[in-house]
């Protein structure tokens, strides 16, 4: 299992590279053509909207067509997406490449996301797998804007685009040998009615709630640090670093969680972390010096980066066995809407309370809500696990 996981992983990284690059190095472009900076927003806003709209048909084609085939029509369209960009490096094609890599990684993702589920035989290997998973978009989240960067400063952006063309490839030469799950049965697909029944369980409930609360503490970090370090005169550098030890805490943590999953329960540690969120943000706005700043970033990754694979194994464990697309694609679409959605709610809630006051309000939400952390046990949400 661990060759095989070790495979996926490069998968999802060459897959996922490329729209990180994509959105480091596009709106860069179109920063140096003189578009504002709403036109750029709206340019980021397009990677995660296409994947709002597009998560629940594409979690229901994965529970039917399984890893294969999706991952095939994912990395044709980043491709086509992509070579767009090549042959026309214009803000309208751009457009055009944010959604055809959003919406291709999104369909991967997923996609992956159901296949790695089956790899588990039980609770302690669902954290496991998912532990080691939740290392990919960290590895490409600076493999992508990094490799973007070094060929922009040499070559020009049409370089940048070409390599980054060429990263979705790679996947198929780790996932093709991929041995696929027994496809869901038609009569189990045909009987299973909406996708948006699945909320009608209450364990569903709560861990989307659980979810869209911790995610939208990451969207509140990324957000905000960068608009209270200019009020604070933090130098972009010291920015960057500040949010640099975050993302390097949640990678840790990450990393040592497979060794740990046998001694980890879903929810002590989901909970854990949302009252851990919630006294960190509650100070967050009274730290000035960027020592404690950064002492406060590497706090909340670790809270923050523990979360995704106790939730991922809960989710696993909840649903019925023939419908983790499905889940995966309400949770991809939840995600994803709010990364859309908050940004522009926190920016116009910090011209009326102040930053500090976002931090406190999103504190106290999240400081509220850790019950729900507490009461939920994945063997008994109501759902079989097959």
């Amino acid at each position: 299992m661990r060759a095989g996981l070790a495979r996926l992983i490069a998968a999802q990284v060459s897959l996922h590279a490329c729209m990180t690059g994509f959105r480091m190095a596009s709106p860069l472009m179109a920063l140096r053509e003189g578009h504002s900076p709403a036109a750029v927003g709206m340019l980021l806003a397009l990677f995660a909207l296409a994947q709002v709209f597009l998560a629940l048909p594409a979690g229901r084609y994965a529970d039917r067509r399984g890893l294969k085939k999706p991952f095939a029509l994912s990395i044709g369209t980043a491709t086509l997406g992509a070579a767009g960009a090549v042959a026309f490096p214009v803000f309208s094609v751009l457009c055009l490449t944010a959604l055809a890599c959003g919406a291709a990684t999104g369909l991967a993702m997923i996609a992956l996301q159901r296949h790695v589920g089956r790899l588990a035989a039980n609770p302690t290997e669902l954290k496991q797998v998912f532990s080691w998973m939740a290392i990919g978009p960290s590895i490409s989240n600076f493999i992508g804007p990094f490799a973007a960067g070094l060929m922009i400063d040499a070559w020009g952006f049409r370089a940048a685009y070409l390599l980054l063309a060429l990263l979705p490839s790679l996947a198929w030469f780790w996932v093709r040998n991929a041995v696929e799950h027994e496809p869901v049965a038609p009569a189990l697909r045909n009987t299973s009615g909406s996708s948006w029944n699945l909320l009608r369980e209450k364990a569903f409930r709560r861990l989307m709630l659980i979810n869209w609360m911790l995610s939208s503490c990451w969207d509140v970090h990324t957000f905000l640090v960068p608009v209270i370090g200019h009020e604070r005169d933090l130098s972009a550098t010291v920015i960057g670093s500040i949010l640099g030890a975050f993302a390097l805490a949640a990678t840790a943590i990450r990393l040592a969680m497979p060794w740990l999953a046998a001694h980890l329960r879903e929810s002590v540690v989901i909970g854990s972390a949302m009252v851990t969120t919630a006294l960190l943000f509650s100070v967050y706005p009274l730290v000035h010096a960027a020592w404690a700043m950064g002492a406060l970033s590497i706090g909340l990754g670790l809270a923050l980066g523990s979360v995704q694979p106790m939730i991922m194994s809960t989710l696993h464990q909840i649903t019925p066995h023939h419908r983790h697309g499905e889940a995966l694609g309400l949770r991809a679409m939840a995600i994803n809407g709010s990364s859309v959605a908050m940004p522009l709610l926190f920016g116009s809630a910090g011209l009326v309370v102040g930053v500090a006051g976002v931090f406190w309000a999103v504190g106290a939400v999240v400081g509220l809500g850790s019950h729900l952390a507490w009461t939920l046990h994945p063997t008994q949400g109501g759902l079989e696990r097959h």
